[in-house]
């Protein structure tokens, strides 16, 4: 019997969309603290989400390239999870790590064989590796673009190494995604949204139906 597929629904930004994740049968959620993201949540109202959360459903709250000061801020709120969704090392990430004493997830951009030759790299400094498709040239944020990868690439890394894959999903593609590489978990934001940092609770509980139908 395979373990249960983790399902992460990234950018939840209101209380109300919280407790439809949670109805809806997500096992973790995801808050992103970035200004440059249509779905940023500033300290203060994450304080509340994860609140809101504790005792319910993991939490974990995304990051990118944060500074120390950052780093604490957050962690001082006590999330399951911190999420590193820039370009940090694999120096940086221990050191994170090492510093918040909370649980790292390490999301790392995947378009080439180069850069699935990179992920091993990752493992042993993150708690969980979640990967993601590379965001095109000149984007101004590294995730949320609704854009997916060949997923075959994935098929190079060593089979035990356990990892999430976000990137494009939808109700409509996860099944397929699952299937195909049959990853520990899959996250999605841009997916079940009806505008940019819109979320609907219809399309979260259809896409949770269709990922929890494709692991049967």
């Amino acid at each position: 019997m395979s373990e249960p597929l983790v399902v992460k629904i990234c950018g939840i930004k209101t209380v109300p969309l919280l407790d439809a994740a949670i109805e809806a049968g997500a096992d973790m959620v995801g808050f992103m603290h970035f200004p440059r993201s249509p779905r940023h949540v500033d300290i203060d109202n994450l304080q509340t989400l994860i609140s809101a959360a504790r005792g319910r459903i993991e939490t974990c709250v995304v990051l990118v390239n944060p500074d120390n000061s950052t780093v604490m801020e957050v962690a001082a709120l006590s999330p399951d999870w911190i999420q590193l969704h820039g370009p940090e090392t694999p120096h940086r990430v221990e050191a994170i790590r090492e510093e918040a004493g909370i649980a790292i997830m390490k999301a790392l951009g995947i378009g080439s064989e180069e850069d699935v030759a990179q992920v091993a790299s990752y493992a042993d400094v993150a708690d969980r590796l979640l990967l993601d498709a590379k965001p095109p040239k000149g984007a101004d944020r590294t995730g949320g673009l609704g854009i997916t990868f060949d997923w075959t690439l994935l098929r190079a890394l060593d089979p035990s190494l356990p990892y999430m894959l976000s990137g494009g999903l939808t109700p409509d593609n996860v099944g397929a995604a699952i299937s195909a590489i049959r990853p520990v978990g899959i996250d999605v934001s841009s997916g079940v949204e009806t505008a940019p940092g819109v979320k609907s609770a219809a399309l979260i509980q259809n896409f949770i139906k269709a990922a929890r139908a494709a692991q049967t």
